[in-house]
Parts: structure tokens; sequence; C-alpha cells
């Protein structure tokens, strides 16, 4: 089955039930993406997703959209929460609104809205689990989802586990018994068919 809008919206909302009820602690200090803290993973997220639905609208073959989009400087942690999920409900509006035959620009490949929308999903979960670890709380995202995010994003990966940490170990989250850690991993943007 295709990964669809409505899986970035379910994705969205897993994102939104974990870290909405800690928008009063101070993300600043929590750690987040890498070098970033939770806050600005949070606005890394944000400009990801929103960068994907103007690739989307451009329909770009060459590179990406010359923007960045970025918090403003007295922006709270409910703003910062709510950039990400505003994001992300642009990006599903697009995918549902373009043609499935449309391509754009991605490094890893030309993408069609499903690529997109599995991109968005991986950006929503994998840093959603980062922020959502940084500050000691949980974030459940719907199985089938990570099922279908994983089959159409990671199609070479097949693993012993139920579908979330399948995906966290695609990109490297967690760790699996007798399997090599994925440091430089890499999804698939363009088609299956392609």
């Amino acid at each position: 089955m295709p990964v669809t809008a409505s899986d970035l919206d379910a994705a969205t909302a897993a994102l939104s039930a974990a870290l909405a009820p800690v928008v009063d602690r101070d993300w600043t200090v929590a750690t987040g993406t890498g070098e970033l803290n939770a806050f600005r993973t949070a606005e890394h997220l944000g400009d990801c997703v929103l960068s994907y639905a103007a690739q989307l609208l451009t329909r770009r073959s060459d590179r990406y959209v010359a923007f960045e989009a970025a918090l403003m400087p007295q922006a709270t942690v409910a703003d910062a929460l709510e950039f990400a999920v505003t994001g992300a409900g642009l990006l599903a509006a697009t995918v549902r609104t373009t043609g499935e035959e449309v391509r754009a620009y991605h490094p890893t490949g030309m993408a069609d809205p499903e690529g997109f929308a599995g991109m968005g999903i991986v950006e929503i979960l994998v840093h959603g689990e980062d922020i959502a670890r940084g500050l000691g709380v949980t974030l459940t995202p719907p199985a089938d989802v990570c099922a279908r995010t994983l089959e159409r994003m990671f199609p070479e990966v097949h693993v012993d586990a139920e579908p979330w940490t399948a995906l966290l170990w695609a990109t490297n989250r967690v760790q699996l018994p007798g399997l090599e850690p994925r440091v430089g991993w890499r999804w698939r943007g363009a088609p299956l068919g392609d």
C-alpha cells in the first residue's frame, strides 16, 4: 500500500501527542538531533517538511527551492512545535492535491508525492523521537504507518523487528542484535518503479 497524506497526518498526530504535554519544559537544554537541542530540532523539522511541500509545488528538477524557514527570535517552545506541525500539515495538503505523476528534485532521486510523504514521515518520526528522548517522553507512532514508510523509503531493509523499531534501526537510532549500525543511511526518494 502507498504512503499517503493520511499517514503524514497520523505521524503528525503522534508527534503532537508526545510533545504537546511537555511544551512547558526548557527545550533548549534538552538534546535533539546531533548537535541540535530539542528546540532547534523542531525548527529543523519544520523547515524540512515545508521544503518538501515547496519541491512538490514548484516541481523543480535540478535543485532545492532557495529558501530556509526558521523560527522568529521570540518564538516559544509551543511555537516551535506549532511550526513543525504546521509544516507537516502543509506537506500533507500538498501531497493530497498533487498528481501521482509529478516528480521533483531530491538528492536521493526525483521523488513523487508518495516519496515526499515518506520523507516527511521519516523526518517527523525520527526527529520527533530525538526530541522525545531528550525530554524523557515516549513517541508512539502507528505501526502500519511505520511499516508502509519503511517499505517505501527503505526497500532494502528487512529485519525481524516491529515496524517502529525497524524504522529507528533503518535511521541509525537503535541497534538490533547481530546487525551492523546503519551509519550513513539514505532513503530512496524516487518511486520504486523508476
